[in-house]
């Protein structure tokens, strides 16, 4: 069943012609989102899968992840905070990681051993399709959706990677807020920083 989900995973992505942005050589804003479906994923401890149009929030926080390092674990409490507060207003956040080696179960584990867990789904890539469908190269590296799932931005959670306390622009809260709105992010794209995305070669 797994490896069912893997090829439906790497199936299911389909990316439109891309157009590339300033900092991401992939993707760019305001292009629709690469959709994705059957990524196998851990919600509050149970397995689950993700499938991008079974998401029904207006807005998408697509965040890709590596529980090893340390920007991630690093915003990691922001993260948790951000989904808490807008899960009333139509906001979904998923995490995901395409890092290898890495596996679901040892995801899982991480969660449950850190104490804070995740109050949000997050989805495991093993083919890593997604990550180079979405051009990932760092992690974190944030995505924002709209209604019609076109990508409004995609960067970093903020200007302050490692140290929560110091952030002065709140790059994907505010993005959020602007879509929210019906309205354009007043920045739209930035440069992800943390750890770099290794890809198997093919």
């Amino acid at each position: 069943m797994r490896k069912l989900f893997l090829s439906l995973a790497g199936l299911a992505l389909i990316a439109s012609p891309a157009l590339a942005g300033k900092y991401n050589k992939v993707v760019s804003v305001g292009e629709k989102a690469p959709t994705f479906s059957g990524i196998p994923a851990t919600v509050n401890g149970q397995d689950a899968s993700l499938t991008l149009s079974d998401i029904k929030e207006p807005v998408v926080v697509l965040v890709f992840m590596n529980k090893q390092c340390p920007y991630v674990v690093a915003v990691e409490d922001r993260l948790i905070d951000l989904a808490d507060d807008y899960k009333e207003k139509g906001v979904k956040l998923v995490g995901i990681s395409v890092t290898n080696p890495d596996s679901l179960a040892d995801i899982k584990s991480y969660l449950k051993s850190n104490k804070k867990g995740a109050n949000y789904p997050y989805g495991f890539d093993e083919t890593q399709a997604i990550g180079k469908a979405y051009g990932a190269t760092n992690t974190p590296q944030c995505f924002v959706l709209d209604k019609d799932r076109v990508i409004r931005y995609t960067g970093a959670l903020d200007d302050a990677p490692l140290k929560a306390d110091e952030a002065k622009k709140h790059y994907v809260r505010d993005a959020i807020d602007a879509v929210l709105k019906g309205e354009k992010p007043a920045v739209e794209e930035t440069r992800a920083v943390g750890c770099g995305v290794s890809y198997k070669k093919r």
